[in-house]
């Protein structure tokens, strides 16, 4: 049986139904207009109007006027994220450090996945890493062709990096080739967003100081906001993510011009 379109049934749809099309609306397309999903649905307003707000209720979509967007989420802490999608992380990471040339200065950010690309950078690589994670620096201590430092500042209980104003100050005296990013969350129109405000900040600066940013992230990360603003998606240069993400999902920033690399 050939599958039929959401006008196919109109107001015949059930409310699940009608509920499923909207969060699979929102997740390809990164938000969701009330006046579409009326014309969409075959339903009046007020009929979307109560699916948004009880999707919101429970958790599932953030209503605004005249639509809603993804859930803003908090991040669990970087112990808790150690062991999760360790496999697709590896296979991020080797695509990752495939981008790093020797000589280069590299920032390399904080997070489980930033963790696995330092540790698929060649052995005998000749570089000077710039980090704000204790992780990452011990995972490059026995480079030998590796100059790694280290920002001070105060430590990230929960993401495992330096934060402060002594971090944000270091980090504006380097001028990096490459950013290695970890991405808290990835919105076509929210940016790119972190769940620690202090954590942001460091994140903003690093974007500002490289010549180029490669965001490194799991597919579940894309289309998702964290409540503290980094920098707009077109700030970008590359990103590198799961092949298992929809086409779909990836066409907007497509649209931006952003190299994209799946593994």
């Amino acid at each position: 049986m050939t599958a039929q379109n959401p006008e196919d049934f109109g107001s015949a749809l059930l409310p699940e139904e009608r509920r499923r099309l909207i969060l699979e609306r929102l997740s390809t397309q990164g938000r969701v207009f009330a006046a579409d999903l009326c014309g969409l649905l075959r339903v009046s307003e007020d009929t979307v109007r109560r699916d948004l707000r009880e999707l919101d209720e429970a958790g599932l979509l953030r209503r605004v006027h005249g639509g809603a967007l993804p859930r803003i989420q908090m991040s669990p802490s970087h112990q808790a994220r150690v062991g999760l999608h360790q496999s697709e992380k590896q296979a991020l990471a080797e695509v990752a450090a495939g981008l790093v040339q020797p000589g280069q200065v590299l920032f390399i950010d904080g997070g489980t996945t930033t963790l696995e690309v330092a540790r698929h950078l060649p052995k005998d690589l000749r570089a000077t890493v710039v980090t704000v994670s204790p992780p990452v620096a011990l995972a490059l201590a026995e480079y030998p062709g590796l100059e790694v430092r280290l920002v001070g500042g105060r430590l990230h209980p929960e993401a495992l990096t330096v934060v402060g104003a002594e971090t944000v100050e270091a980090l504006r005296q380097v001028r990096a080739d490459l950013c290695l990013m970890g991405v808290c969350s990835l919105h076509i129109d929210g940016g790119i967003t972190a769940s620690y405000a202090e954590e942001a900040a460091t994140k903003r600066v690093m974007v500002q100081n490289a010549a180029e940013t490669v965001a490194v992230f799991t597919a579940d990360k894309l289309g998702t906001l964290s409540p503290f603003v980094v920098a707009p998606a077109e700030r970008l240069g590359t990103l590198v993510t799961e092949a298992r993400t929809p086409e779909s999902v990836l066409a907007p920033f497509r649209k931006l011009n952003l190299r994209i690399l799946t593994a």
